[in-house]
């Protein structure tokens, strides 16, 4: 089996359950890759946005924004590099950083502060994407935004999100 689950994940977006790329988790799940541990929120507050193609970013801001609400997993070696193959590691579009989540169902537990990870907007992009949009951000990527989501089997042939952001952060605004 996929051996031990050393990497705790936290998932905003389109990994969610019944959002479009859970079928990855699902994957895991299913060779033992990865565990799901529940609902979580984070600890600080973040901006949460879409950008292109309503792709969801958390932007590695924080005290901007405010605390998001997302999933926690338990992922294994191998679940970890299919996540960050998905998410654009090596090609700047997602990095992978460190993030405090808590759980505010559990009364007793709300106070436990849990490190694990989450896929933040490459800083590249990141805080400028932020300004971008008006600084406004979500506290959760919900089912109406999953709907705005295209995949990317779905989006014109030849784009380059990353291209495509870099044009739009840096557009002026009028």
């Amino acid at each position: 089996m996929g051996g031990s689950h050393k990497n705790l994940i936290f998932v905003y977006g389109t990994l969610k359950r019944n959002h479009r790329n859970h079928f990855l988790l699902e994957d895991l799940i299913s060779t033992n890759d990865a565990v799901y541990i529940g609902q979580r929120t984070t600890r600080l507050q973040y901006p949460l946005v879409t950008g292109l193609y309503g792709i969801p970013y958390l932007i590695n801001k924080s005290g901007s924004g405010q605390k998001i609400r997302g999933e926690l997993y338990s992922v294994s070696k191998h679940g970890l590099v299919r996540l960050d193959e998905l998410e654009g590691i090596k090609v700047n579009h997602y990095e992978r950083l460190p993030i405090e989540v808590i759980d505010e169902e559990d009364e007793e537990e709300s106070n436990v502060v849990v490190l694990a990870e989450a896929y933040f907007a490459h800083c590249s992009f990141g805080e400028r994407l932020w300004e971008k949009k008006g600084k406004c951000g979500m506290c959760e990527f919900g089912e109406n935004d999953g709907v705005l989501y295209v995949r990317v089997k779905d989006r014109p042939r030849f784009s380059s999100v990353l291209d495509e952001i870099e044009a739009f952060v840096s557009s002026s605004n009028d």
